[in-house]
């Protein structure tokens, strides 16, 4: 009964649910930025979270208050009250999970990046595609309102038309020793925070409007006792009609994380920035605590970011995916979003391997 519920769901039929019951995947840092967006979300209950192991599975259902836990992700799996599940686990997990959830006609949103290269991300959307099941590319950096409002101005005119993107996520350095790895990550600083960038930049131009050639550079410069993969990488995106896109990925910018894009269009400009020109500044001499994310300092000049779920997008992601979910409505943003991205991180890899223009096909 459970999986025939699901299949009429995937299958664009009205729901006529109240509560959207949800599975979270995972009990770590992108599960709990989700639990904060959605504690303001109506109509939702997460019902089970999973953790690899039992207390810190406990501990993230305490926490949140969440009725169930478990360190197994069949046995989430498995549990007959959930409707959707919520990905939130390490990139090298992604693709086994997806093809579990989807053998399980279970409708599903996954975290970024959708796979860590172009080969796992076809292999889960080719899943979510056979099973027919909803499926949900959570990208912040698209619902976050700054962004939001600056595509508003596009749609509305105020810029003309879109001829230069600059997209820019830094910060000091990723929190899970995972991260690292190249091999669990599926690469540096590009598969981490430049998969934003990239959907940041098709978000502005318009998704019709089809990237072509990518050109990239990328380099240790500072990690380089961490990690062997890049550390700061610079993308550049030539799309078919003429338009570029410049974007900017770092793990080695000091301050906390750092979140801009530029817009340049034929009648206008529009500028976001969600972490420097916060609507509070401070001088903290003594501790002042949790500040913003992976801030490095407590004292002195702080920029704290009031409601950080909401300036980064959770909120209005786990919104949008839950009303789509309820309503039998296809997302804005699909694992096909997720495989266009890893498409285009891949061209930047090889294009930083042959230092030249890699073309695009998809």
């Amino acid at each position: 009964m459970l999986n025939l519920i699901r299949k009429m769901f995937s299958n664009n039929i009205e729901s006529y649910m109240e509560t959207v019951k949800l599975g979270m995947l995972g009990s770590g840092f992108v599960a709990n930025f989700y639990m904060e967006g959605l504690s303001n979300v109506p109509g939702q209950e997460v019902v089970v979270n999973t953790s690899r192991t039992l207390e810190n599975a406990e501990e993230f259902s305490e926490k949140w208050d969440i009725p169930n836990y478990t360190d197994s992700i069949d046995e989430a799996i498995e549990n007959e009250e959930v409707d959707l599940y919520l990905i939130a686990l390490p990139n090298f997990v992604h693709e086994e999970v997806v093809k579990k959830l989807s053998e399980n006609n279970c409708p599903m949103v996954c975290s970024k990046p959708l796979g860590r290269n172009t080969e796992e991300a076809e292999n889960m959307l080719k899943a979510v595609q056979e099973a027919d099941v909803f499926n949900g590319y959570a990208e912040t950096e698209v619902f976050a309102p700054a962004v939001v409002k600056a595509k508003e101005l596009i749609e509305n005119g105020a810029l003309g038309e879109v001829k230069w993107v600059r997209s820019r996520e830094g910060h000091p350095g990723p929190h899970e020793g995972w991260f690292w790895d190249e091999e669990k990550a599926g690469g540096g600083a590009i598969i981490d925070i430049g998969c934003h960038c990239v959907e940041a930049a098709r978000y502005f131009f318009g998704k019709d409007r089809k990237i072509k050639e990518v050109m990239a550079w990328g380099d240790t410069l500072v990690h380089t006792d961490k990690t062997e993969g890049e550390d700061n990488a610079i993308i550049m995106l030539k799309f078919e009609d003429g338009g570029i896109a410049h974007l900017e990925n770092s793990w080695s910018s000091a301050g906390g994380l750092d979140l801009r894009n530029e817009i340049y269009g034929t009648d206008g400009t529009t500028f976001t920035n969600v972490t420097r020109s916060t609507p509070i500044k401070a001088f903290a001499g003594g501790e002042a605590g949790y500040v913003v994310e992976k801030a490095e300092s407590e004292k002195g000049w702080i920029f704290p970011l009031p409601e950080e779920a909401f300036s980064y997008g959770y909120q209005a992601e786990m919104k949008h995916f839950v009303n789509c979910f309820k309503e039998g409505e296809e997302p804005r943003e699909t694992f096909e979003d997720g495989y266009i991205v890893n498409k285009v991180l891949d061209a930047a890899y090889e294009s930083i391997e042959k230092g030249k223009w890699v073309k695009v096909d998809y």
